[in-house]
């Protein structure tokens, strides 16, 4: 079974709520990811979202992009990301990882070879951002085919059809974007998040994760309840930034610092 499918059933027969954490490959240093990615698991995530670099990162807002820029700056590329995952690898066999990223390095790749090297590296599935399903069924086929899933964004604008159309290529889980707008911007309407929820498990009995706009206990909490987990980014994206300069060290215990209270509270909703 994908690692992806086996944690999140595990989750959910323990009831209890998924952790998704995210970072970018290569920010701010490249010797830096490694270390943090088995920090992010220690503090208690159980899904890692590992960004690939790219120029023109959209849905991303500010804070993200900074980071895909410093990455860029570092040399980081998808090959580079799924060579760092095979690291992971040999000393954590149980963390799924996902790589998050855009359609020009995947088509460059080619999607052959991309879903061979991912599936050898250990990765557990791919986000293309900007693929819309129309469009990403003959990469779909191949990650497939290597046991790996394609994930999926939908958004508050997403229409009843639309839906249809993304779950029916969904494995894994589905990403809901909580906002209107980009990552790390707005404020969360958890009524309109919980009311989007229903529609989208008329077409899915996937996990429904949320992401976007969440940052701590409190909005984790929130969200938390009405879905079957959370994605935090732009808070820990933001994190490294200010401590680029920092020791490995120090990055890592930041990071601890800010998932340990998310991890808590969504674990209080289970008591």
């Amino acid at each position: 079974m994908n690692r992806i499918s086996k944690r999140l059933a595990d989750i959910k027969a323990s009831g209890k709520k998924a952790l998704v954490t995210y970072i970018v490959h290569g920010d701010p240093r490249t010797d830096v990811t490694l270390p943090a990615l088995h920090a992010l698991v220690e503090a208690g995530t159980d899904v890692i979202e590992l960004g690939v670099p790219f120029s023109d990162p959209m849905a991303e807002g500010p804070v993200i992009q900074r980071g895909h820029e410093r990455a860029l700056g570092n040399g980081a590329s998808l090959s580079s990301a799924m060579a760092l995952v095979a690291e992971f690898r040999k000393t954590d066999s149980e963390t799924p990882v996902v790589l998050m990223g855009y359609a020009n390095p995947v088509e460059r790749m080619g999607y052959k070879t991309l879903a061979a090297v991912a599936a050898d590296s250990g990765v557990d599935g791919l986000l293309t951002v900007d693929l819309p399903p129309e469009e990403a069924k003959d990469l779909d086929a191949e990650l497939k085919a290597h046991g790996l899933h394609s994930i999926f964004l939908i958004a508050p604008t997403t229409v009843d059809q639309r839906i249809a159309d993304v779950t029916q290529l969904a494995a894994g889980f589905v990403y809901y974007v909580s906002l209107k707008g980009v990552t790390g911007a707005g404020h969360l309407d958890i009524g309109s998040v919980e009311s989007k929820l229903a529609d989208i498990r008329k077409h899915t009995a996937l996990p429904v994760l949320v992401g976007f706009g969440i940052k701590d206990k409190a909005s984790a909490q929130a969200v938390g309840a009405v879905s079957d987990g959370v994605v935090v980014g732009s808070v820990l994206v933001n994190a490294m930034g200010d401590k680029a300069q920092a020791g490995i060290d120090e990055i890592c215990e930041t990071l601890k610092q800010l998932i340990e209270p998310i991890r808590a509270g969504l674990d209080e909703l289970a008591q």
